[in-house]
């Protein structure tokens, strides 16, 4: 397979696109939030980055699930293996494109799934603590998390359940193991500084409020998607669900959004600089660089591990 990870705003979707039309693969996306229907501007999905030269490259694992329901990581598990399978099928390259920590984890085999059930006792524990305190706990038990999980306190308390069932589900011998497979496949990061970081994200904002983000999350709430489900979500659904119920105003919106975007991005770097510590093997790409270019040098390596 061929990986290709990044930050949010680091314009991953049209390299994949790119290198999916030169190797006539398909995508699979590692987003958490991109499977559900009808979030589209506040999850970024960039539907137009996967048509390449007036034809739209194949992708997988965008759309699938109903907005307002609970799309898990057992779900994404099933769903990928079906999806890679069925590219597998027909011969074509696997090319998985994403940003979410533990959706690459799975599609990578690093992941162990075990069902998780939910922690009554803990719950009870965790109606005390505060969020701080929540994501200190969540990081204390794994590295291994969706950077998500900590942007609404129901995931953060799900996602100490679902650690907790896998700590110790595997030795550091049978981890090594799965990192080889892991690094079997071509694994390629996009970055830029920090600085260019921030002003792609910004800017990226103010693209998709005056695209109808605001609109999109407004028309969920009126087809009847609760708005406790839709702060679930995090991010743009939890900000903008607040301004349009009247809790923030809308400077309010814009100013916390854009500061829990960069938030975001960051703890996505540091999640992907932390599996590279482990031994993850991630060539970096320089996102300054046309997306063209970009895809030539992942179709470059490719190729030379080919011969």
């Amino acid at each position: 397979m061929i990986i290709i990870l990044g930050p949010t705003a680091s314009g991953k979707t049209r390299i994949a696109a790119l290198t999916a039309q030169i190797t006539g693969g398909e995508i699979i996306s590692a987003d958490s939030r991109q499977v559900y229907r009808g979030m589209n501007l506040g999850t970024g999905k960039d539907i137009d980055d996967y048509t390449v030269d007036g034809i739209q490259i194949p992708f997988h694992l965008i759309d699938i699930a109903d907005a307002g329901s609970r799309y898990n990581i057992f779900d994404y598990h099933r769903d990928f293996e079906k999806a890679r399978s069925l590219i597998v099928r027909k011969k074509k390259s696997v090319i998985v494109c994403g940003g979410s920590g533990m959706y690459l984890e799975t599609a990578l085999g690093l992941y162990s799934l075990l069902e998780s059930p939910l922690d009554e006792a803990f719950r009870k524990e965790a109606a005390e603590m505060s969020d701080a305190d929540l994501t200190a706990l969540l990081n204390s038990i794994s590295k291994l998390h969706n950077t998500t999980d900590t942007t609404d306190r129901e995931r953060t308390i799900r996602a100490i359940e679902i650690s907790r069932a896998q700590k110790g589900s595997d030795d550091e011998a049978a981890f090594r193991k799965k990192l080889a497979n892991a690094n079997n496949n071509l694994i390629f990061g996009i970055e830029f500084d920090r600085d260019e970081t921030r002003r792609r994200i910004s800017s990226r904002l103010k693209e998709r409020i005056e695209n109808g983000m605001l609109n999109e999350v407004e028309e969920l709430l009126n087809n009847g998607i609760a708005a406790d489900d839709l702060i679930y979500y995090g991010l743009e659904y939890r900000y903008i669900t607040l301004f349009i119920t009247g809790k923030i105003t809308q400077e309010e919106m814009f100013r916390q959004l854009e500061t829990a975007i960069h938030q975001f991005a960051k703890r996505q770097m540091t999640w992907f600089r932390r599996m590279e510590k482990r031994g993850l093997e991630i060539k970096w790409l320089n996102g300054m660089n046309a997306p063209e270019m970009n895809a030539e040098l992942i179709v470059k390596m490719l190729n030379l591990l080919e011969k």
